[in-house]
């Protein structure tokens, strides 16, 4: 991700700057910089901080306050709560992949934001490994009790994908529609990164606009060799965790770390 400079940070609008300090603030609170219960500096300590005015200041804490991330409490100050993680959020073990893919699907709820057949992106094409026909993209937010926790964009070779409908996507875990279309999967890629809400994205997600989220891109593979499946994934960090189990392996002196399974999102 490219540096904003400093001259095109002073060339921001108030609103782009408020939104600046709002995502180093919440990104700081999200990454345990700043504890449950913690006291954040006040505005004038926090406009030195981050050279922008008071006015600033307030429109960020007040998106941060929007977020469920501070609370004011009089005489005391700015007071960092605890994220809403404890409460909704949703985790995923590396080392139990398969079955939990399974189990979120049961647990967690699917809204269908948009359904169509299209051309692949070129990108996505050569990933899938398809040299023609078109791709059933589908778009969803998945929640826990209410709370949207993930925005899904999936695509999937044309044939493979008539043989479930607008209304299975909605109702049923993508694996599941796949395996019982007779796809038996082999393997899959996967790349884990961040990334910053867009508009849409935030819509769907209830978050400010630039949010940080974790991006996370999959590739499934039969056992020809064929992309079955394209996912592009983003979390909000704040109700969803990746842990991973990792073992101690090799002889004295040549010991390393080494994880059971790579991760796995929800679908």
């Amino acid at each position: 991700m490219e540096k904003v400079s400093v001259v095109a940070t002073r060339q921001l609008s108030d609103g782009g700057k408020a939104q600046r300090v709002y995502l180093l603030l919440s990104n700081e609170i999200l990454r345990g910089g700043y504890a449950p219960g913690d006291v954040l500096p006040g505005e004038i300590k926090l406009t030195e901080m981050h050279s922008v005015s008071r006015v600033t200041i307030r429109r960020a804490l007040t998106m941060l306050a929007n977020d469920g991330l501070i609370e004011r409490k009089a005489g005391l100050g700015t007071v960092v709560r605890a994220p809403a993680m404890s409460q909704t959020g949703i985790s995923a073990d590396f080392a139990s992949l398969m079955p939990q893919l399974v189990r979120m699907g049961q647990a967690t709820e699917a809204r269908l934001i948009s359904f169509a057949y299209v051309a692949p992106p070129a990108p996505v094409a050569k990933l899938l490994r398809l040299e023609s026909g078109n791709v059933q993209r589908a778009v969803r937010v998945r929640t826990v009790e209410g709370a949207p926790f993930s925005h899904l964009m999936t695509h999937v070779p044309e044939d493979i994908a008539q043989n479930f409908s607008e209304a299975d996507l909605a109702t049923t875990p993508l694996f599941r529609l796949l395996e019982r279309s007779g796809v038996i999967v082999d393997h899959a890629q996967q790349s884990i990164s961040a990334t910053l809400a867009a508009p849409d994205v935030a819509e769907a997600l209830d978050v400010a606009v630039g949010t940080a989220l974790i991006a996370l891109t999959r590739v499934v593979y039969d056992k020809s060799g064929r992309g079955v499946e394209h996912l592009s994934a983003l979390y909000r960090p704040d109700r969803f965790r990746l842990d991973m189990t990792l073992n101690r392996i090799g002889h004295q002196g040549e010991r390393q770390w080494a994880s059971v399974l790579e991760m796995g999102g929800n679908e």
